[in-house]
C-alpha cells in the first residue's frame, strides 16, 4: 500500500518537469540535475525563480549507460558514468567522470572525461579542487577511494587511493565477502578526514593529511546483523552538546534477506578511534516490519546548515529530522507528493539546500519539487 499524499512544515513554491534523477546540488541559483537514464544525461537549470524554473541545457550519454551524480563547483561541473551491463553498452563503452567547464550554464563545455575500468564511477564529492571518488580499478574487486587533483581540470591527476583489504585481487588479496558486498559508495571530506560508506562493509574513517597515503583510523560493519547496506557516512561540521557526531544512512535496497526498512544512525565520533552508535530515527509505522525496497531511508543533504537534518526517504517522500537532542532525533516536517504519472509511489532519491534555504527534491521516476519551510 502507498503512502498517502501530505505535507506538514513544508509548501512547494516551484516544481520542474524532468525525467527521474538520482542527484541535484545548486550553485549560484543553477540546479544541476543528474538523470537516472540513458539517453538523459544533465540537465542544467535556472532557478533564480523557483517559481518558473528555466532548463538551459541537457547533455546526453550512451546507452546502456548512466550518469546520476553531479557536482559543481568555481565554475566546474563534475559527472559520473557508469557502465550498465544489463542495459548491454556499445562495445568500447567507457565508464569514468566527465569535467565540464560551466562558466556559462547555458552552454556546458566538456574539457576532459576522465576513464576508469569496470563499470566506472558510481558517487563522488567534489570542493572546487579536489574530488573524492568511488571508481572500479582494474586489478580489484568493487569500487576504492581515489582522490584526484583537479588543479589542471583537462588533466586529472589521482593524488591517492584507498582500498578495503581484499579487494586487490591483483596483487594477491582475498576477499572475505561475496560478490562486490564490500564496496565504496562515496567518500565525504571533513577537515583531514574522509568519512566513507562502504556498502555491505559499513563505514570507515581515512586520514588524509597526506592525501598520496590515506590512512585507515576506524571503521565498523554492522552488515550483518542489519540487512540494508551503509549509503552515506555524514559527519556534522559543528559540535552537538559537546560531541562530535556523524550521520550515517543505510540505503533501502541490496539487503542480506527480506525484512524492515533501512533507517537513519546517529554515531558518536568524538574518539574517533572508537565510533559508537547511540541513536537512530526510524518513521512511524515501519520498524519491525517487512517492506518492499525502495521504501525506507536513502540520502540526507550532505550540505548541512542545522541540526534539522534532510533526509530523502524513497517511498516516504522528504523527511525533516531534528537531531537537537541527538539521543532523540525527532521528525518536524515532511513533505509527501503524489506518485509521478505511471508510478505507483513516489520515490525521492536527494535533497539539496540552497544559500537561500529552499529545498530541492528529486524523484527517480520524475520530476523536482523545490520547497521552503512553513
Amino acid at each position: 500500500m502507498s503512502p498517502t499524499a501530505s505535507a506538514q512544515g513544508l509548501k512547494q513554491v516551484g516544481y520542474f518537469d524532468c525525467p527521474g534523477g538520482g542527484q541535484v546540488v545548486v550553485d549560484r541559483n543553477i540546479a544541476y540535475i543528474a538523470h537516472m537514464k540513458a539517453p538523459h544525461g544533465t540537465s542544467v537549470v535556472d532557478v533564480s525563480d523557483p517559481a518558473a524554473p528555466r532548463q538551459l541545457a541537457t547533455l546526453e550519454v550512451p546507452a546502456g549507460t548512466h550518469s546520476h551524480k553531479v557536482r559543481a563547483a568555481n565554475g566546474l561541473m563534475l559527472v559520473n558514468r557508469e557502465r550498465q551491463p544489463a542495459h548491454q553498452p556499445p562495445p568500447g563503452t567507457v565508464g569514468g567522470l566527465g569535467i565540464y567547464d560551466v562558466s556559462n550554464p547555458s552552454r556546458p563545455r566538456e574539457i576532459t572525461f576522465w576513464q576508469c575500468g569496470g563499470a566506472g564511477v558510481h558517487r563522488f564529492t567534489f570542493d572546487g579542487r579536489y574530488a573524492y571518488i568511488s571508481p572500479e580499478m582494474d586489478g580489484y574487486v568493487g569500487n576504492i577511494v581515489m582522490i584526484l587533483d583537479l588543479a589542471d581540470p583537462a588533466r586529472p591527476l589521482e593524488i591517492g587511493r584507498w582500498w578495503m583489504p581484499g579487494q586487490w585481487t591483483a596483487g594477491g588479496e582475498t576477499p572475505s565477502w561475496s560478490g562486490r558486498q564490500h564496496r565504496c559508495h562515496h567518500p565525504i571530506r571533513l577537515g583531514n578526514r574522509l568519512y566513507v560508506s562502504y556498502w555491505h562493509g559499513g563505514f570507515v574513517i581515512l586520514d588524509i593529511e597526506d592525501m598520496s597515503k590515506p590512512t585507515f583510523v576506524s571503521g565498523l560493519d554492522w552488515s550483518p546483523p542489519f540487512i540494508t547496506p551503509t549509503h552515506t557516512a555524514l559527519p556534522l561540521p559543528f559540535p552537538l552538546r559537546g560531541r562530535r557526531v556523524m550521520i550515517v544512512a543505510d540505503e533501502d535496497v541490496a539487503k542480506l534477506e527480506p525484512g524492515p526498512p533501512s533507517f537513519l544512525w546517529l554515531v558518536d565520533i568524538t574518539d574517533e578511534r572508537r565510533p559508537m552508535p547511540f541513536a537512530s530515527f526510524q518513521l512511524d509505522g515501519l520498524a519491525g516490519l517487512a517492506q518492499p525496497e525502495f521504501t525506507g531511508c536513502h540520502q540526507p543533504c550532505e550540505r548541512v546548515t542545522g541540526t534539522e537534518i534532510p533526509v530523502a526517504w524513497f517511498a516516504h517522500g522528504l523527511r525533516i529530522v531534528d537531531i537537537a537532542d541527538p539521543h532523540a532525533p525527532r521528525e518536524v516536517a515532511h513533505f509527501l507528493p503524489e506518485p509521478p504519472e505511471g508510478h505507483s509511489r513516489v520515490s525521492s532519491n536527494d535533497v539539496e539546500v540552497d544559500d537561500r534555504g529552499l529545498l530541492y527534491l528529486i524523484d527517480r521516476g520524475r520530476g523536482l519539487h523545490i520547497l521552503e519551510r512553513a
